[in-house]
């Protein structure tokens, strides 16, 4: 592995400025959001669900309280959920915009580190990315390139970066169980120095509705 850079004082500098922290999210509509777990709770409560979630979602990154934080809506930012979110927090509503999930997220990417920050991404899949989960990733990037939590599907539920990595993003089958292992390969060919931190559930078939808390 190598040094990384993400102890080098331009990398500090951009974590001294703060770490965005962008909250993916499609809006809840039934139909549209957790629609795997249409079979167990139906459309509609699929759909509560996902607002649940994202509630609790924003309002962890809120509390981490490692910097300003974005809301990036799909299919765009007019669902009052997000705008009651909005209000609520005080935080950026913004749109992922086309393309797959690896482009939507390196756009997102870039307009941190356009504000000069470093930046975590995360969804609203995994209720135990909490506070604690968002500060500690935060702080490995203060030695590392990226910082990745891992979920036990073989995929990831947090991605950090402290500078523009677009080939992270590139060419990766994405809602597989390869994700994970692809992106580490990624990582070696580039000479990247990661951070991995404990694995999370997400929640996205029937099966998982196990690893939610106890009142989701």
């Amino acid at each position: 592995m190598s040094r990384g850079l993400g102890g080098t004082p331009a990398h500090r500098g951009m974590l001294d400025a703060g770490c965005t922290v962008i909250v993916f999210a499609k809006a809840p509509v039934p139909g549209y959001a957790k629609t795997r777990l249409a079979p167990a709770l139906g459309a509609a409560g699929a759909a509560r669900l996902a607002e649940r979630l994202l509630n609790d979602g924003v309002a962890q990154a809120m509390a981490a309280a490692v910097g300003p934080v974005e809301l990036c809506c799909a299919p765009d930012a007019s669902h009052p959920a997000f705008a009651a979110l909005a209000a609520r927090h005080g935080l950026a509503l913004a749109e992922q915009g086309d393309g797959d999930l690896g482009a939507r997220m390196s756009r997102a990417f870039d307009r941190a580190f356009d504000a000069g920050r470093a930046a975590l991404l995360i969804g609203t899949d995994a209720p135990g990315l909490d506070a604690a989960y968002l500060r500690d990733a935060a702080s490995r990037l203060r030695t590392h390139d990226a910082v990745f939590g891992p979920a036990l599907d073989g995929g990831y539920t947090l991605v950090g970066l402290v500078r523009r990595v677009p080939e992270l993003f590139e060419d990766i089958p994405w809602s597989t169980a390869q994700v994970m292992e692809q992106t580490r390969a990624k990582l070696r060919r580039l000479g990247l120095a990661h951070a991995e931190l404990p694995p999370l559930a997400d929640i996205d078939e029937p099966a998982d509705l196990r690893h939610l808390p106890a009142g989701r």
